[in-house]
């Protein structure tokens, strides 16, 4: 059997076939996190912190995976965006939002769930601009 050497078309069908399985990832995450979130669901008594809350965890998931998308197919890789300091900084804001969102549930806040929404609103706000800035700057 005569091996074929891989031709322009054949790249291209791989870099386009990238780029759409990093869509469709995007969208499959953002929409288990909309599922999980439920922010059409609100709480009756914290109406507004609970309505921020989801709104700038989804915004700020939104930026995280756009930002990685981007990187990873567009700019050569997480480790060339965020070199040095400002990966270690890049991890820190990954895990904040995600940890708050997901600790939400537990009973130690129950009592203080007010506060906690709204402390993590800022957090996911600042985590959001704090990636969009390294991406930009970096």
């Amino acid at each position: 059997m005569i091996q074929q050497p891989i031709t322009e078309e054949m790249a291209n069908f791989n870099e386009i076939l990238t780029f759409i399985l990093g869509a469709v990832f995007i969208v499959l995450i953002f929409t288990l996190a909309y599922a999980y979130l439920k922010p059409h669901q609100l709480h009756k008594r914290r109406l507004l912190s609970t309505l921020l809350l989801k709104a700038t965890y989804l915004f700020y998931l939104l930026v995280l995976l756009l930002v990685v998308y981007f990187s990873a197919l567009v700019k050569g890789g997480l480790i060339e965006v965020f070199p040095d300091i400002e990966f270690f900084a890049f991890l820190i804001v990954l895990f904040i939002p995600n940890i708050g969102i997901l600790a939400r549930k537990l009973g130690h806040f129950s009592k203080k769930r007010e506060s906690y929404n709204w402390f993590f609103t800022v957090v996911n706000l600042l985590s959001a601009f704090a990636i969009l800035v390294m991406f930009f700057i970096g």
